[in-house]
């Protein structure tokens, strides 16, 4: 019986929001494995695993941890899972949930070195052996494939939301003073009985969110517009 293919074109999800969000440096890599999954399946192996190595580099590099150009990708991904914050804030101290992530990661630790030994043992470029070796399908390549995916999908996210909490967590008031400026000539002071607030102390201790979406829209003209409005006011108004 002729043997039916089952692969149609294949996508990698998590590599290509990895490209999108800087990792771009990949994108040879990640095309040239969606095509092997059909064309090359044993090239299949060696682009996963080469896949994974450069994200795991790409991520020690930006997070500024040293490691070694011999560092083989077990224990590049062992680094970079000691120094990601898996958890969220919200539960990085319940025992449970770090009980259940740590066998996730054991999972995909798991699946990582299963791509590692596909690859030297069936890789198109895997180490030489004195017979031949079983040829391995388009099934088992997109296994590898995929498995290469989600790791790295979930790794560079993680790194990705952490590195915007680190950003917003150095967010400061002082840091924009021209929006402050603003913002208060635009509106009163709060005041509670004897104490008065300045407006846009309020605005970025009270919601934060909504001072950020208003910053974000604010034009360095804006203040200027006001204090013109302000002076045309003033010369129109009665003496």
């Amino acid at each position: 019986m002729a043997e039916i293919s089952i692969i149609s074109d294949f996508r990698m999800y998590g590599a290509r929001e990895a490209m999108a969000s800087g990792m771009v440096h990949i994108e040879e890599q990640v095309k040239g494995l969606e095509r092997s999954v059909t064309e090359n399946p044993g090239l299949a192996f060696d682009l996963a695993k080469t896949l994974l190595e450069s994200t795991c580099k790409t991520i020690l590099s930006e997070r500024k941890l040293a490691f070694s150009p011999d560092d083989d990708l077990p224990k590049l991904f062992k680094m970079v899972t000691k120094h990601l914050p898996f958890l969220p804030e919200s539960s990085a101290n319940e025992a449970d949930a770090r009980k259940r992530l740590s066998q996730t990661l054991g999972g995909l630790h798991t699946s990582l070195v299963g791509v590692c030994e596909l690859r030297n043992s069936y890789g198109f470029a895997s180490h030489g052996s004195e017979s031949q070796r079983p040829v391995m399908a388009g099934a088992q390549a997109i296994l590898a494939a995929q498995a290469a995916d989600t790791i790295i999908g979930f790794l560079h996210r993680v790194h990705r939301q952490d590195a915007v909490r680190d950003t917003s967590s150095k967010f400061t008031y002082e840091d924009n003073q021209d929006f402050n400026d603003y913002v208060d000539f635009a509106n009163e002071p709060a005041q509670i009985f004897h104490l008065e607030y300045k407006a846009s102390e309020v605005l970025f201790n009270v919601d934060q969110e909504a001072y950020k979406d208003l910053l974000a829209n604010y034009s360095g003209d804006d203040i200027d517009q006001a204090n013109q409005s302000a002076d045309s006011g003033e010369a129109e108004s009665p003496r």
